[in-house]
């Protein structure tokens, strides 16, 4: 697992605003840039959507882009900070409606838009599920993506801290599940392997190690047809009942005393 935050804030910050700073986007007054910043970020990503995270170096973008590791670090001063670039190019081209955009009518229509963008961000780039962002790269993706989903929330008459508190548990929500049915999806890919092929393979488990005594509520749910569903399916539903679920709780009303 990878960690975002970890790089000097005063050098990471000027990277990820740098299309709303006044400074140009060059490694040194003065000279004429080989690259620009959105060069090796993109480069960064389509070696991770290729390759996995783990491929990711500051050598092997330098020798993608045609450039020594040294200039590289003129662009992007550390892995640290690369990784807080590539994780905030990608919230930004979410493209979630910005204030005073077109979006759906009801809240609840507006968090399943993000829900679903955010789905899709993890299906095309597996990698970012090995991303830690408890400490975020702050910059416009991030913001953008704060503003989006506390703006849905403004209408149900929630506290400011409720307002935030129900933002964080959404947030938490979609991006858990999104990961885990991206990475589902990526090792099916990787392996060639279906998830319902692996379990399958997995069968003697139930014909000689399962105990019915010992796991009673497991053998109703299996015997009521809980498990019928494919792997899928169940992480899709999984998906699609908790959030629904989260929505009608926090709809409620107040959780503070």
């Amino acid at each position: 697992m990878e960690h975002s935050g970890t790089g000097d804030p005063d050098r990471i910050l000027p990277l990820l605003w740098r299309h709303h700073a006044t400074s140009p986007d060059r490694p040194a007054a003065g000279r004429r840039p080989k690259l620009t910043v959105d060069d090796v970020v993109g480069t960064a990503i389509a070696i991770a959507d290729a390759d996995g995270l783990a491929a990711v170096s500051m050598n092997r973008v330098a020798t993608a882009l045609g450039v020594g590791t040294m200039t590289l670090y003129t662009y992007a001063p550390s892995k640290g900070e690369l990784l807080d670039l590539m994780v905030d190019a990608l919230l930004v081209a979410k493209a979630l409606p910005a204030p005073g955009e077109p979006r759906p009518a009801s809240w609840r229509e507006q968090i399943e838009l993000y829900a679903k963008a955010t789905l899709a961000q993890y299906h095309q780039h597996p990698w970012l599920g090995q991303i830690s962002t408890v400490r975020p790269p702050i910059g416009p993706g991030m913001l953008a993506d704060s503003e989006y989903v506390l703006s849905t929330l403004v209408d149900l008459q929630l506290s400011a801290r409720e307002t935030t508190a129900a933002a964080e548990a959404i947030t938490t929500f979609v991006t858990a599940t999104a990961a885990t049915e991206s990475e589902a999806a990526d090792l099916e890919r990787r392996t060639g392997q279906t998830n319902d092929a692996w379990w399958g393979d997995r069968d003697r488990l139930w014909r000689d190690y399962f105990d019915p005594k010992r796991h009673p509520t497991m053998n109703a749910v299996w015997n009521a047809g809980g498990f019928d569903s494919s792997t899928e399916q169940a992480m899709s539903g999984a998906h699609a009942f908790g959030l629904a679920r989260l929505l009608d709780g926090i709809e409620a009303g107040s959780f503070e005393t």
